[in-house]
């Protein structure tokens, strides 16, 4: 197994867990050879980064194939989620890559992400209390990252607090930029800060309820990320006749005040 039991525990408890060395650092550099030409600018010229932000699209192509399908990850893949519970990825994306910059970038808020698309809508996304489309959020480093390389910023625990404040919404779910109207951030305020950083080849695991930010960039190496969602091969439930709930889906019943 990938991890033991006080990684998982500390998953369910605090909302993320890293693995270390989860990929080559080879294949990190890989990676960057394919992607720095897609942000139009020039790794060894700091002049053409004129922007805080360059997103780049997913990649379903070797190396980053390698990255996502390394045994250590889909053993605790199945840790997390459950065996057979979860959809192989072929690759990764979406990227976001931040360089060191005056102003800090546009998505430097604090949020949860959303996973799916209402019937007819083509809107933002949404997500409701069962984590509807996404079994875990992931984050790829690709380059080492220190507290001074925008690192995101995550509020520890915070997963816990958004199940019980989704409910009210159902099956269908919240408009995830509507995120100030359920409670959780005035809920999360106060709780421990934590940043991911680590070095190239790095994971980390998330909850994919977990409140994080991004920051702005004070370090001289630009970052690049990615944060892939790993699918649930079937809804996650709250309410297994067999009891057999994956730590993602103790900790949402944790948060609908549920025992484990």
């Amino acid at each position: 197994m990938t991890l033991d039991d006080a990684q998982i525990t500390t998953f369910i408890e605090d909302g993320f867990v890293r693995i270390d060395a989860a990929f080559a650092r080879a294949t990190a550099r890989q990676c960057l050879e394919i992607m720095w030409p897609d942000t139009g600018c020039d790794p060894h010229d700091p002049a053409t980064w004129t922007k805080p932000l360059v997103r780049l699209p997913g990649y379903d192509a070797e190396p980053f194939r390698t990255a996502v399908q390394m045994p250590v990850l889909e053993r605790a893949f199945d840790q997390l989620v459950g065996p057979g519970r979860w959809v192989r990825r072929s690759g990764l994306g979406t990227i976001p890559v931040r360089f060191p910059h005056a102003d800090p970038p546009h998505d430097d808020y604090w949020h949860f992400e959303g996973s799916y698309l209402p019937a007819g809508w083509h809107g933002h996304s949404y997500t409701n209390y069962r984590s509807r489309g996404r079994a875990l959020l992931m984050w790829f480093l690709f380059t080492d990252v220190t507290e001074v390389d925008a690192p995101t910023r995550i509020r520890v625990g915070s997963h816990l607090a958004v199940p019980g404040r989704l409910l009210r919404y159902g099956d269908e779910g919240i408009d995830a930029t509507r995120i100030d109207e359920t409670g959780v951030l005035e809920a999360t305020a106060d709780l421990p800060l934590a940043h991911a950083t680590g070095r190239a080849g790095d994971v980390y695991l998330c909850h994919p309820f977990l409140i994080h930010a991004a920051q702005a960039h004070r370090g001289d190496t630009p970052r690049f990320m990615a944060q892939p969602t790993l699918e649930p091969a079937a809804p996650m439930k709250v309410d297994r006749a067999d009891g057999a709930y994956s730590p993602v889906e103790r900790a949402i019943r944790l948060g609908l005040g549920h025992s484990e």
